[in-house]
């Protein structure tokens, strides 16, 4: 798909007249709100049955925040939501190629990612995702530790395995998913500490499957639980488990593709001494699975913090660091799915946001509840154009070229109508 940036035209069926809404409403007679109270939005236009897109602007003391908007019905079963990700979880790609799928009408940015590793020099970059991924009901990989996660500081209280998810009655919500997981075998039972995760908890075991791909597993063996940027250890070892049984067993984190039907068990410390006691040959049985905090299994899970709870912004946000953000909130008991990104054209007096701003933008965007995803030069929106159905990046990203950052994932939204 080609990469194609700018605002939707203004033609019979795409309106670009910009009102003012005022708390979730637009404001009668279309005045102008107090500044900083206020954002001016066009009017929505129907990209798909159940679906949405429209622009808007708020003004700050600072500048304009100019962002893209996109609603989605849950409640329309034409209407779906899951992840967009590359092939493999140690890899990224461009959100506009994610997204190129006859069905998908529009995407945002997703997870925060491992994407720099200056300080382990010679550990290759994995770029997989911080967060839980559940894709189309299947587990693709487990939260990192707190401390070696990418991205802003979490506030009080979250953790990286908050998630939005979505379940099979086709309700959002914010959730956490822990890994749940263990190796059994003859010399007995071990707790499962990872699962295709760019990093493993001090004296953990994790498991890689097919789906983590050729990338090395060096960086899971690097950093401790509060401090990503603390060395490898040296005290690892790796086995592979083919169709139940040892195949292999090794000190140093392999790389190169899983083949099907085998599993691959990384320990660091703790977790390396148990998997030296395994044998070639002997029967490994290895199980897991992501467990939320409220009942039923997603269908689609991704990974972020929560910035609104209750239509109220949650305590301790960041104040001070002003980038651009991307955001996803959920209004109507779960029916209702706001995507949002700012725009990071230049030479408009455009300015991006705080943490705390952006949760008090999804709140009067309409959201009881939000989460902040990837932002900065990560923000990126695609739509579908109603007129030609072609899929267009939106937004302006910041990135040193202006053009799309690879991303780790993506959330997708899907019509068939």
């Amino acid at each position: 798909m080609k990469q194609r940036f700018g605002r939707v035209r203004a033609t019979a069926t795409v309106l670009v007249a910009w009102g003012v809404l005022v708390g979730g409403g637009l404001a009668d007679g279309g005045r102008a709100a107090a500044a900083g109270h206020g954002i001016e939005r066009t009017d929505a236009v129907r990209v798909a049955p159940g679906v949405t897109y429209a622009e808007f602007r708020m003004r700050l003391p600072r500048g304009i925040v100019h962002g893209h908007l996109l609603t989605v019905d849950l409640s329309d079963r034409d209407v779906s939501v899951d992840l967009l990700h590359p092939r493999a979880v140690a890899e990224r790609a461009p959100v506009s190629e994610l997204a190129d799928d006859e069905d998908v009408v529009g995407a945002v940015n997703g997870d925060f990612f491992d994407i720099s590793e200056t300080r382990h020099p010679g550990v290759a970059v994995t770029g997989a995702a911080v967060g839980p991924a559940v894709a189309s009901g299947r587990e693709l990989k487990g939260a990192v530790p707190n401390g070696q996660r990418f991205g802003p500081v979490l506030p009080p209280g979250a953790t990286t395995e908050d998630v939005l998810t979505v379940g099979r009655d086709h309700r959002a919500r914010l959730d956490r998913l822990a890994l749940r997981g263990t190796v059994r075998s003859a010399g007995g039972s071990w707790r499962l500490r990872g699962l295709n995760q760019y990093a493993l908890p001090v004296g953990g075991i994790g498991a890689y499957t097919p789906a983590w791909g050729p990338v090395s597993r060096e960086r899971a063996v690097c950093g401790t639980d509060t401090n990503r940027s603390a060395g490898c250890t040296k005290d690892t070892a790796e086995v592979t488990v083919r169709r139940g049984r040892v195949a292999t067993v090794g000190r140093r984190p392999g790389k190169g593709e899983i083949a099907s039907g085998s599993v691959v068990l990384l320990g660091r410390e703790a977790g390396a001494r148990l998997l030296r006691t395994l044998r070639v040959g002997e029967r490994v049985r290895i199980g897991h699975r992501l467990v939320g905090q409220r009942p039923g299994r997603p269908r689609f899970a991704v990974g972020g913090f929560p910035i609104v709870r209750n239509a109220r912004p949650a305590g301790g946000l960041n104040t001070v660091a002003v980038t651009m953000r991307t955001s996803v909130g959920i209004a109507d008991r779960g029916r209702k799915l706001y995507l949002m990104a700012t725009d990071g054209e230049k030479g408009r007096h455009q300015t991006g946001l705080t943490v705390r701003e952006l949760a008090e933008l999804m709140v009067r965007l309409g959201a009881r509840e939000a989460m902040d995803l990837d932002g900065g030069g990560s923000s990126t929106f695609v739509s579908r154009d109603p007129d030609d159905r072609e899929l267009r990046v939106r937004n302006h990203p910041t990135t040193s070229t202006g053009r799309e950052r690879p991303v780790a994932n993506a959330i997708g939204v899907f019509s068939t109508g």
